[in-house]
């Protein structure tokens, strides 16, 4: 039996498969051979997690991968109506980001607090100004998966009373409903969802007015879903006090958007995530969810192509795959290890 084909959609550099080598027929695309490549490919692991190539290679002829992996949390860029519509399994880099990213946000918090970004304006002259306590404020974190669970627990480590907010009301999480009232009474107000149909622009001009004047936004979601050109009409009207965007790499704020002179405006290249290591975290991961998969074993990270997201385990068909059932490559089970 023919070793399993991997297809690498790689970007610089490629990723370490480590015990994997000589078990597994490895093969590297970019986007202009993606498509040439694909109906070759057994299990496509989607290392350039920036790229959109995916989507537009996956509508060709040929059969497609049993199983696609993308080195990232989000997955808009990986999806098209034939990926979602399909029987290939699609997983993410769920448990990686969720840490550094929260750190990030904690970061931020503190250091909006204490006026950290003011700080050089008043190198060499001593003058007396206050700053907030961070400990008492209130925060709404919008987005209820593991990356603002995360941001929820770290905040409640600072002392701030958060309030979760999710699409579906239930234990301890707030309803979409909730968002407007929670909103309009806090002093952070933190956007971490993915980018759906229904959470694209959904920081608007309106949303915004909501806030009080000391507020802040954080977003380290898509930047998508925030109307960048409605949050600069925000702030330069002084409607609330500052926002930090982090942009990833293909969402530079661009003509439309807010500027690095909008006042309060922070916006930082994407570094929530990129802690040191980050890429061995996920060549490590990714080798351990193919062993799974190589054993037949349900995948855990399987997205939900219909909400584009990885369903928490307390929403109704957030558990997982039926554990008696495992992802098939090509119409055929899974190979054996």
């Amino acid at each position: 039996m023919p070793d399993p084909v991997l297809l690498v959609l790689d970007t610089a550099p490629s990723p370490r498969l480590g015990r994997l080598t000589g078990r597994v027929d490895v093969r590297h695309a970019d986007a202009s051979s993606l498509a040439g490549l694909l109906p070759a490919a057994d299990v496509l692991l989607v290392w350039d997690a920036a790229s959109d190539a995916v989507r537009a290679a996956w509508p060709g002829p040929g059969r497609r991968p049993g199983w696609v992996h993308t080195a990232g949390v989000r997955v808009d860029r990986v999806l098209c109506p034939e990926l979602a519509a399909s029987d290939t399994v699609l997983t993410n880099a769920r448990g990686v980001f969720e840490r550094p990213v929260a750190e990030y946000v904690a970061g931020l918090v503190l250091a909006f607090a204490k006026d950290l970004p003011g700080a050089p304006e008043l190198r060499g002259r001593a003058r007396h100004r206050e700053v907030q306590q961070v400990a008492g404020a209130r925060a709404v974190v919008v987005g209820a998966g593991p990356v603002g669970r995360e941001i929820t627990r770290l905040l409640h480590g600072l002392g701030v009373r958060v309030a979760l907010v999710g699409r579906t009301a239930r234990r301890t999480i707030h309803g979409a409903a909730d968002l407007d009232r929670l909103a309009a009474r806090a002093d952070w107000v933190i956007a971490a969802v993915p980018l759906t149909d229904a959470t694209r622009g959904m920081f608007d001009r309106r949303f915004f007015g909501l806030l009080q004047p000391s507020a802040r936004f954080i977003s380290v979601g898509p930047v998508a879903c925030v109307v960048r050109s409605g949050l600069q009409d925000a702030l330069e009207r002084r409607w609330f006090a500052g926002a930090a965007l982090d942009v990833s790499e293909g969402e530079p704020p661009g003509p439309d958007g807010p500027s690095r002179d909008v006042p309060g405006l922070l916006l930082s290249p994407y570094p929530s995530g990129a802690t040191v290591g980050w890429r061995d975290r996920l060549g490590e991961q990714f080798v351990a969810l193919y062993e799974q998969w190589a054993r037949g074993e349900p995948l855990p990270n399987v997205v939900d192509k219909e909400r584009g997201y990885v369903p928490s385990a307390d929403l109704p068909g957030g558990a997982g795959p039926d554990p008696g059932t495992g992802p098939r490559v090509n119409g055929s089970a899974a190979p054996p290890g």
